[in-house]
């Protein structure tokens, strides 16, 4: 379980094999490795990963097939900056929303309309997502919780201050780029139990 809060800019140093059943991917993040172990929990960009290996500023992620077709990872390249965050313990402030690491569908930037002290970014919305996103609900971008500005059929807006333009990947994508996407768990829950009442 993680926050959205992200701790650090990364970078991926490797991604190895990659293919549609898998792949291996290095990223170097001296902040997050620094107290990582085998088996701990790593969201990269939004995607929950389990560290295998680490030294030296470096984890090492295995990525299943699954993931890469699901989320925005398979585009990484070597040098391609990441939004990190360890896992939340019971002690941590919970400064966004309860974030999964379990990436629901990836969307495109759309729009970027900068104004004096922020910027907002409209994101494409897929079909499938569309009801679980609410005007002033949150939703996670690349591993970042948002507060949702606006919201329509097919795309959503979301209000960027100068923070996040600067500690995050969402101040250097471009129209077009993918980005994954993480709906509010709390409205698939209340969905399945209002269909399935039993």
């Amino acid at each position: 379980m993680f926050t959205g809060i992200v701790e650090e800019l990364g970078e991926v140093a490797d991604l190895a094999g990659t293919s549609d059943d898998s792949a291996l991917l290095t990223v170097r993040g001296s902040l997050v490795s620094e107290d990582a172990r085998h088996g701990d929990s790593i969201s990269v960009n939004g995607v929950c990963l389990t560290v295998v290996d680490v030294g030296d500023g470096v984890f090492t992620a295995d990525v299943m097939g699954e993931t890469l077709r699901r989320s925005s990872l398979g585009s990484l390249r070597t040098g391609s900056p990441v939004n990190l965050e360890r896992a939340a313990t019971l002690g941590s402030r919970l400064g966004g929303h309860l974030v999964q690491g379990h990436v629901d569908g990836v969307g495109r930037i759309l729009r970027r309309e900068p104004a004096a002290q922020w910027e907002t970014v409209t994101v494409s919305l897929p079909p499938e997502l569309g009801r679980y996103v609410v005007e002033k609900g949150s939703i996670t971008i690349d591993g970042v919780s948002l507060t949702v500005t606006a919201v329509t059929e097919d795309e959503f807006s979301v209000g960027l201050i100068p923070t996040t333009l600067k500690l995050t990947t969402l101040g250097h994508k471009r129209i077009g780029d993918p980005v994954n996407l993480e709906v509010d768990v709390i409205a698939k829950y209340v969905e399945k139990m209002l269909r399935d009442p039993r």
